[in-house]
């Protein structure tokens, strides 16, 4: 069993243990319930209510029960860039999925996880705090707790997690930095295809900042643009819907007109992400290396 634990600071004399609880941590009201009848709080290293004022100076302690998901483990590679008591990064690989579905219920980065906690000796609830699409690599985020994934969760809906992405698309694109404000909707039910579409007809706003790193015109390969793409809100397939919309589909995207000569998959890669961390509140960033299939496109067409 984890365990949390809060030194009690000038600012907060006076209050109660469950309000600088509530202040300093973003636990769910299930789990709040939980750490109440389970008496889970202590106060230094004694179980103590949550309507008690403690002292300043005074440590209050907060055990985590194990929890643990039921999927099935797997022997799945997992590139874990680092890892603490409250979160995993994880660099995917392409074409795996991050979670189970009822389409794909096994060889997810889930069941590799299981597998991890089992070899490590870990018992944690797999939490994912953000989610790339099964052909795009990069950085996914792995939280081992309530207040982790939601801390992460509240930072995601403020916007001030930066997410970027390395896409590199067919064409010349012409502008060297630009913003696609474009609305994104779900045209019909039956696939799983994303489309630009007016608010009036169900789009939600969408808003990606695209930045050109280098430009190929390959004699063999034809034109080819290497762009990085800041994130700025989070729809299904974002980034492969505005490239399109503009004339230029990821390199590989079969589902957006992209050519899979090139590549067998979008090549598009989550390589940046930065956020506050959820228990120490420092400033943290994590990159990643371009995946190797994208390092030899790139190689073609600069050949």
């Amino acid at each position: 069993m984890s365990k949390y634990e809060h030194k009690v600071t000038p600012e907060e004399a006076g209050m109660t243990i469950n309000t600088i609880l509530r202040l300093n941590y973003k636990f769910s009201a299930r789990f709040r319930t939980k750490m109440k009848y389970q008496k889970l709080v202590d106060l230094n290293g004694t179980p103590t209510p949550g309507y008690v004022k403690p002292e300043v100076g005074d440590i209050i302690g907060i055990r985590l029960p194990e929890e643990l998901s039921d999927f099935p483990a797997e022997d799945i590679p997992l590139d874990i860039m680092y890892e603490d008591d409250d979160i995993i990064i994880i660099n995917k690989q392409p074409g795996i999925i991050v979670h189970p579905t009822k389409g794909h219920p096994y060889h997810t980065i889930a069941n590799g996880i299981m597998k991890y906690m089992a070899d490590s000796g870990q018992s944690f609830k797999v939490r994912f705090a953000n989610r790339i699409d099964m052909d795009t690599s990069g950085i996914i985020i792995v939280a081992k707790n309530s207040n982790a994934q939601n801390d992460l969760s509240s930072q995601m809906r403020r916007g001030t997690v930066v997410k970027k992405y390395i896409a590199l698309v067919e064409g010349n694109i012409c502008d060297d930095h630009f913003d696609i404000d474009l609305p994104i909707g779900r045209p019909g039910q039956v696939s799983i295809q994303r489309a630009v579409m007016d608010v009036s007809d169900g789009g939600k706003e969408a808003l990606s900042e695209v930045k050109v790193l280098e430009r190929y015109n390959s004699s063999e390969y034809g034109a080819h643009t290497l762009a990085e793409v800041t994130l700025h809100t989070g729809r299904t397939h974002q980034i492969r819907v505005h490239l399109k919309s503009i004339g230029h589909p990821i390199a590989g995207d079969e589902l957006y007109g992209g050519n899979t000569k090139l590549i067998s998959r979008q090549a598009l890669h989550a390589y940046y992400i930065e956020f506050d961390h959820p228990h120490t509140k420092e400033r943290v960033i994590f990159k990643t290396d371009y995946p190797e299939d994208i390092k030899e496109l790139i190689s073609k067409l600069n050949s």
